[in-house]
């Protein structure tokens, strides 16, 4: 039977080349951080994004969310952080999610609550089966942190302890 309507005129010619030669190394071997950087992965210290450097952050929110947050809202929070916290330990989270939990990160530092929300979504998206069990949790956090007043956010950025919040104390007998 004859070829498809696409096919070339004459079946001995070379298909045609408009593609550059293929890329050095092994056949099938993925791109590593350790050589030419890939696009997903323009730096090597931005594949090895640290559990730390998500978790610290998102933790220390989540305390200065503790004193105008309902209980309950918080240790759901707390407990979807843990599941982020594990899949972490246990490989589980591809270098794209990885990076872009550390880009929401910052931007959830900065106070930039838009750009921290559209990157949870985009990792909603894009990465629904790995990050589905424990980004309602982080959706959850930065909705509440961005509701927190004024200056909580700074303080629990530059520390872990959970200081009572300012205004808390005994009223003096003044």
């Amino acid at each position: 039977p004859p070829g498809p309507p696409s096919a070339p005129a004459d079946p001995t010619a070379p298909p045609p080349r408009a593609l550059g030669p293929p890329p050095l190394g092994s056949v099938g071997a993925a791109p590593r951080a350790e050589g030419r950087p890939s696009a997903a992965c323009p730096e090597q210290e931005e594949c090895s994004v640290s559990a730390d450097t998500v978790l610290v952050p998102l933790r220390a929110a989540l305390d200065a969310c503790r004193a105008t947050v309902q209980k309950q809202v918080c240790n759901d929070i707390g407990r979807r952080l843990t599941v982020l916290e594990d899949a972490w330990a246990q490989g589980k989270l591809s270098a794209p999610v990885r990076k872009r939990m550390s880009l929401l990160v910052q931007e959830l530092q900065q106070q930039h609550w838009d750009a921290a929300d559209e990157i949870h979504r985009s990792l909603m998206v894009d990465h629904v089966n790995e990050v589905s069990q424990w980004m309602v949790g982080v959706k959850r956090l930065i909705a509440e942190t961005r509701d927190l007043p004024t200056g909580e956010t700074e303080r629990s950025a530059d520390t872990e302890t959970r200081d009572p919040p300012t205004g808390e104390t005994e009223p003096s007998a003044d």
